[in-house]
Parts: structure tokens; C-alpha cells; sequence
């Protein structure tokens, strides 16, 4: 199968040797000429993917009509920034029908709307899936095992994408909910913030617990709103996908976090991890969301609060602690009542 992956960053080259590896013909396109010139010349992301050499079959190219020229799958992997001025462009020449998949994560802040609603909005004769999981580039581009699960409208078309991109060290389950798969990718970026925040204080294992289990209530909680499974937020795009970001060496929210923690500006912060940030550009859609299907959010509004607001990062986890007394879990009555 003949492949355009947009986006040249870490995932998009992780990806490119996976399915280049699988046989197929893949071609990766960046904006950015210097980022082309590096691959051309090493087969290598030295900045954003140092190690990961790609496969001598694949190509490198900044033209778009060259990339999708008689393309058969497009992988969408630009930042979530950029997720609709690519899908515009690339637009004109997608052929009808044409499965378009995207591995990005986040919530188009002025929009509200997921990314798959973004590109099928630039590409509406597009076939939109998605693919997500605990699934770090670092990781996959030196096939360690991994699980994710691609969301689509279609079994067949999930099932397509379940078999272009499954190896023997990355396993792919398929879902109909690409709400809940979407909203868990782009909703654990904010959390794992929030425990990166907690590392640079200096917080221990047990904190780092309670963010990531309170975080998959906040998370499921506006993610069953809005639309998504409740099972889905206890599989690999909800709680596993919010673990390994949590906690990994990896992950540039939790590193951004920790910077933040440390005193660090959230601008500071993501030009020392010198790659886009997620969870910085999802916080505020996450707690208009919120707010919009009335969902209490604590975690998430407190991240907020740290970014845009200036509350020192210090008091952060005491106001979490002390706030309200509530019971855990709703719905379950006590025997002497």
C-alpha cells in the first residue's frame, strides 16, 4: 500500500519504519525543508527521534503533491496546532474515499471540536479514523512492545487500518467509539501535567496515584458526556494511555510538568522540551468542555489555573486536598440509610 505520512515528527518517523517495515511503500512530508534535508541525507529524526534509523525504502519530501500522489492511506501526525491548515491543504488532493488516519492528540481550542472533526470538516470525502494508546515513538521506533486501538465509523475500515499497521511487537485492537478514544488521547495530556507539576515539587508515588485515578474520573466523566463508552476510559486510550504518560521518561507533558513544578513558565517550560506540548494547548478546551456539560473537573481546572493564571504552583496540591468532602464512588447506598 502506497502511504503519505504528514508530519515528521518523533510518531510520524516511529510510524513510517513500522509500516515501511510491513512492506509498505511510505512517504514522509514536512513543512519544514531542514527537516526533509535531515532525513534525506541520515534516515534519521536526530532531533526529535535520535537512534531511530528508517528504512532505506522510505522517502522524504516538503511538496504535498508529491507525498499523496497516488496515495492509498494518509497518516495525519502534525502537531494538533496544525491539524487543520494540513488537512486544507492536503484536501485538493486526497481521492475520494481515502482513508485518512489520525494519530495526533488534542482538542482544536477554538473549536471545541476533536481532530477527527477537524479533518473530515478540511476533507469531507475522506474516510477518518483513529489510532491511539500508550504508544511512545521513542519505544515503538525500537520495536518494544505496544497496544493501541484504532477508532473508525466502519468495521472495515478499522480493520484495514488494524491490518496495515499490526506487526509481531505492535498490536492494534479495533473500536467504533472514536469519541471516547479521542477524548482519552487528548484529555491525559492534561493530567499528565498535572503529575509532571507534582514530580517537580518534589511529590511522592502516592500523589502521583491519586493524579492518575482521580484524573481517569475527570477524564470518563466528560468523556461518557460527551458521547464516549464507559469502557473505553478503562482501556488502552483512557487509563492506559494516561499511565505511561504519567509516568514515563518519555513523555513531554509530564516533562513540561515538572518544569512548571520547578518554577518554569509553561512557555519556558515547552521551549526547553523544544517539542509541542499537548496538554498546554488541550487545558483550556478541556475545562470549556467541562464547564459546557456541566462536569466538575478539579485536576483539570487547577492546571488551568497554574498556565494561565499564575496560582503558585506550591499551594496547588494542598487546594486539591482540602477542597469539599464528597464520597468516591456515587450511586451505591449505605445500608442504614
Amino acid at each position: 500500500m502506497r502511504i503519505a505520512i504528514l508530519g515528521a515528527g518523533s510518531w510520524g518517523v516511529a510510524l513510517a519504519k513500522l509500516l515501511s517495515c510491513n512492506q509498505h511503500d511510505v512517504t514522509i512530508w514536512s513543512i519544514d525543508p531542514e527537516e526533509v534535508a535531515m532525513l534525506t541525507e541520515y534516515c534519521e529524526q536526530k532531533l526529535k527521534l535520535p537512534g531511530v534509523i528508517l528504512p532505506g525504502t522510505v522517502h522524504y519530501t516538503g511538496e504535498m503533491e508529491t507525498a499523496l500522489k497516488d496515495v492509498e492511506m494518509v497518516v495525519v501526525a502534525v502537531p494538533s496546532p496544525f491539524v487543520r491548515s494540513t488537512a486544507k491543504a492536503a484536501a485538493p488532493l486526497i481521492p475520494e474515499g481515502t482513508v485518512v488516519v489520525s494519530v495526533s492528540k488534542g482538542i482544536e481550542e477554538e473549536t471545541l471540536l476533536r481532530l477527527s472533526q477537524v479533518i473530515s470538516e478540511e476533507i469531507p470525502s475522506a474516510d477518518v479514523a483513529v489510532l491511539s494508546g500508550p504508544s511512545h515513538a521513542e519505544e515503538v521506533g525500537k520495536c518494544m512492545g505496544t497496544t493501541v486501538v484504532v477508532g473508525a465509523k466502519s468495521h472495515a475500515t478499522a480493520r484495514l487500518v488494524q491490518d496495515t499497521f499490526m506487526t509481531e511487537f505492535f498490536r492494534v485492537y479495533t473500536s467504533p467509539d472514536m469519541i471516547g478514544i479521542e477524548l482519552g488521547g487528548a484529555l491525559k495530556n492534561v493530567i499528565a501535567l498535572a503529575a509532571g507539576i507534582a514530580d517537580g515539587l518534589g511529590c511522592g508515588d502516592n500523589t502521583k496515584a491519586a493524579l492518575i485515578t482521580r484524573g481517569i474520573v475527570e477524564i470518563s466523566s466528560l468523556g461518557v458526556s460527551m458521547g464516549g463508552h464507559p469502557e473505553t476510559f478503562s482501556g488502552l486510550s483512557g487509563i492506559g494511555d494516561l499511565i505511561v504518560t504519567c509516568a514515563s521518561k518519555h513523555s513531554r507533558n509530564r516533562r513540561a510538568g515538572v518544569l512548571i513544578g520547578q518554577g518554569m513558565s509553561y512557555h519556558d517550560a515547552m521551549n526547553t522540551v523544544k517539542m509541542v506540548v499537548e496538554g498546554v494547548y488541550s487545558a483550556k478546551a478541556a475545562l470549556t468542555l467541562a464547564k459546557k456539560h456541566g462536569i466538575t473537573m478539579p485536576i483539570v481546572e487547577m492546571v488551568n489555573r497554574i498556565l494561565f493564571e499564575d496560582f503558585p504552583v506550591g499551594e496547588a496540591l494542598t487546594a486539591l486536598l482540602t477542597r469539599s468532602k464528597k464520597s468516591e464512588i456515587s450511586g451505591i447506598e449505605w445500608e442504614d440509610e
